[in-house]
């Protein structure tokens, strides 16, 4: 008997089988959740001017105590008013440019107005340039505001458009087929016989890769027939990935590495050091990687974070591709772990970190109930009640 893979190594070897997909331009209305293919270079810089912070009255710090004479208005959108002189004092507005000679803004919450003249009536800060957004300072143009490879998500869309850009240069989508063997398997929603079962691994793998940028192409419900499985596997060679769930083990039903290798494919490893997942595949099929999962459903979900997921962030350009790992204190104490990795359906609040009682692979209601995934590494020592302990969040 081979001995089985170490869960890091296995994923260092299927990255290994990949390459980054090439870049195209996308429009910033369409590039939610795609990775930057370049680093972002700002265009400009922001603010472009010295503007105003706060609504209120733009002075000169050297004349902060006043009383002041209102000489104009500023307002958002719009240039400035005249050059202040020494005593005056301009109306400004959030977002405002301030006028030259202005270096400072008084809120209005701290004046009172009389006409033109303007008087305190609470003591301004003595701090210069306060309530002032200064030139460049948010960033300053040829600045880095993102790296190659960040995920574009709203907030990373929104630094794009004030950079300057209304097109991105991004990694393009990997098109994954997903492909669920077995005869046992029905349609959702279809009755079911004793010996049935819904289908439901290839629609919780598609929802799992409908959060990524991924083209998702399903082919479901294969029978264990090795003419169909090769036809179907064989139709999918045009996709980037090619991800089976079931019959992926040694059984007399499962015809997945044997119809991979009548196809021609070459196998690369097979059986990880984890648990659940333990029969996961990984190989080349032409240009296609191919990644076989088992079919319990906790082992796929499991296998599908630890392997699919990082393999199609690295494809569409990801920086950083792997799982990202949280820590907690555990509510509960922990036996020390075996060879294999574990990953144990937990939930985690407040409280700290708690597997649930079952870890059985085919309980999808454990699954669902849990927001995280406590890793327990090969060869972990026991951790008592409190000791903070990895997770996964899902």
């Amino acid at each position: 008997m081979s001995a089985l893979l170490p869960l890091e190594q296995a994923q260092q070897r299927l990255i290994a089988l990949a390459s980054r997909l090439p870049s195209e331009s996308l429009s910033v209305h369409a590039a939610l959740g795609r990775y930057l293919a370049d680093d972002l270079i700002a265009k400009r810089e922001q603010p472009a001017a010295d503007m105003s912070a706060m609504d209120g009255y733009a002075i000169r710090f050297e004349d902060r105590h006043g009383p002041w004479t209102l000489i104009g208005e500023c307002a958002a959108g719009n240039p400035p008013c005249r050059a202040l002189k020494p005593g005056e004092t301009a109306r400004i507005f959030t977002g405002a440019l301030l006028p030259e000679g202005a270096d400072t803004v008084v809120m209005q919450e701290n004046v009172d107005a009389d006409g033109d003249t303007i008087r305190l009536t609470a003591e301004p800060s003595p701090e210069k340039g306060r309530h002032v957004r200064h030139q460049g300072g948010d960033f300053a143009q040829g600045s880095i505001g993102l790296s190659a490879g960040s995920l574009l998500n709203a907030a990373a869309l929104g630094e794009a458009v004030i950079a300057g850009y209304g097109e991105l240069e991004v990694g393009k989508q990997p098109r994954v087929a997903v492909v669920s063997t077995g005869d046992e398997l029905v349609a959702a929603g279809q009755d079911t016989l004793p010996h049935q079962i819904p289908a439901s691994n290839d629609v919780m793998l598609s929802a799992m890769l409908a959060d990524l940028t991924a083209e998702t192409r399903s082919l479901s419900r294969i029978a264990d027939d090795m003419d169909v499985l090769c036809a179907a596997l064989d139709s999918a060679k045009d996709c980037d990935i090619i991800v089976t769930i079931g019959g992926a083990s040694v059984g007399d039903h499962d015809l997945v590495g044997p119809a991979f290798r009548k196809l021609g494919a070459e196998i690369d490893f097979y059986k990880i050091a984890m648990k659940p997942g333990k029969p996961v595949m990984a190989g080349k099929l032409g240009k296609s990687v191919i990644l076989a999962l088992p079919g319990n459903p906790a082992s796929a979900f499991v296998s599908a974070t630890l392997f699919l997921l990082p393999l199609v962030r690295f494809m569409a350009g990801a920086a950083r591709y792997l799982p990202d790992h949280k820590s907690a204190p555990t509510t509960e104490a922990l036996p020390a772990n075996g060879p294999r990795a574990q990953f144990l359906r937990a939930k985690v609040d407040q409280a700290g970190i708690t597997p649930f009682t079952s870890q059985d692979s085919a309980k999808l209601s454990v699954l669902a109930a849990s927001n995280a995934l406590l890793c327990r590494p090969a060869h972990a020592e026991a951790a008592d009640v409190g000791v903070m302990v990895p997770y996964i969040a899902i």
